[in-house]
């Protein structure tokens, strides 16, 4: 009996492969937290790459500058590929979304058109009582959006939102249960030069 006693004593004082079981533990969240940061890093590399490849090209757009040369037989098309090109390098296996609406000024961008007559002082447009609004998107009816698709024309305020979608970096957004992919936005607001005169919208009343 003494003999199998001492051997028994002899494991519980044996400390080797202590380093591995004590790795095995510490593995999954030290590898969670170095892809979890890497992840987050390269996602906000690829988030500014976007937001100034887009500025870019918001600018060269503005005032039509001759330099401005990208694939695409619109501007819209050369603004894109643009975008593209600057970004994909740092994300290959990207998809884009690119929206170009203009306004007439800065004002309207997220607001209603503006009212010129508002007979019953109720703060809301009311055809019924004929009241009156700038008619910005040239559309022939009151809009709560302004937006116009497009660049526009001279002196127009063109807004430029930027939708990228790709593969997450590394796959531990699976193991917390999140998606593989992640969607970044940019988005830039930059007035047309005033190479011509800029269209007045007309004011319409009852409509």
């Amino acid at each position: 009996m003494r003999p199998a006693i001492l051997q028994r004593c002899s494991l519980l004082r044996d400390q080797r492969g202590v380093s591995a079981v004590e790795f095995a533990l510490l593995a999954v969240p030290f590898f969670t937290i170095l892809m979890g940061g890497s992840d987050l890093a390269h996602s906000a590399y690829v988030k500014s790459q976007l937001q100034g490849a887009l500025s870019d090209s918001a600018r060269l757009a503005s005032v039509q500058d001759p330099g401005f040369t990208a694939a695409g037989t619109t501007l819209e098309e050369r603004i894109e590929n643009t975008v593209k090109a600057q970004v994909n390098p740092v994300a290959p296996r990207a998809t884009y979304n690119i929206e170009i609406s203009n306004f007439y000024d800065f004002s309207g961008i997220g607001n209603p058109e503006k009212l010129m007559t508002d007979v019953n002082a109720n703060g809301s447009y009311d055809a019924a009582d004929n009241d009156c609004f700038e008619d910005l998107n040239e559309n022939g009816s009151y809009d709560t959006d302004t937006g116009r698709a497009g660049v526009g024309g001279a002196n127009d305020v063109v807004f430029y939102r930027a939708t990228l979608t790709m593969p997450r970096l590394f796959p531990v957004a699976g193991w917390l249960g999140l998606s593989n992919t992640t969607s970044l936005e940019a988005s830039s607001a930059v007035r047309n030069q005033p190479y011509a005169d800029q269209a007045l919208p007309p004011v319409l009343c009852g409509v």
